[in-house]
């Protein structure tokens, strides 16, 4: 790929990213406010877990292309499958960091909102993580 064109789509990516995740901080923020009931805040908590999910996609994705033109580039291939590796075990890490906290308070009806809550934070960190490699 052609890299001036590259360089203007991981540009547009950026700024799209940062207003959507300006636009999701302030969305966890009012989920807490506007939210009733345990119910309303697990829906509001899900919409913005979806959101942030297809963000950290958007971000994998990016990342790959680049490991992979990279591969392309110069036939090493370690960086790719090291950064595959490595979101793996986030996804994993995510998992379980979540889901103490989730036992920790259960029977309690707030736990299925800490799960949600620290599994939005800890995606959000990632995803600055990401958007952070290469500057």
């Amino acid at each position: 790929m052609n890299k001036s064109i590259f360089c203007l789509l991981v540009t547009a990516l950026l700024c799209f990213s940062n207003q959507v995740q300006a636009y999701q901080a302030k969305k966890l923020a009012d989920c807490g406010k506007a939210s009733d009931s345990n119910s309303e805040l697990s829906q509001c908590l899900d919409r913005v877990k979806e959101s942030i999910d297809r963000e950290l996609q958007t971000w994998i994705n990016s990342q790959t292309f680049i490991l992979e033109e990279f591969e392309l580039e110069t036939g090493r291939r370690a960086a790719l499958e090291m950064f595959k590796r490595s979101q793996r075990n986030f996804i994993t890490y995510r998992e379980n960091n979540c889901r103490w906290q989730y036992l920790h308070i259960s029977p309690d009806t707030s736990a299925a909102a800490t799960f949600k809550k620290c599994y939005i934070i800890t995606t959000r960190n990632r995803i600055n993580e990401l958007s952070q490699i290469g500057k």
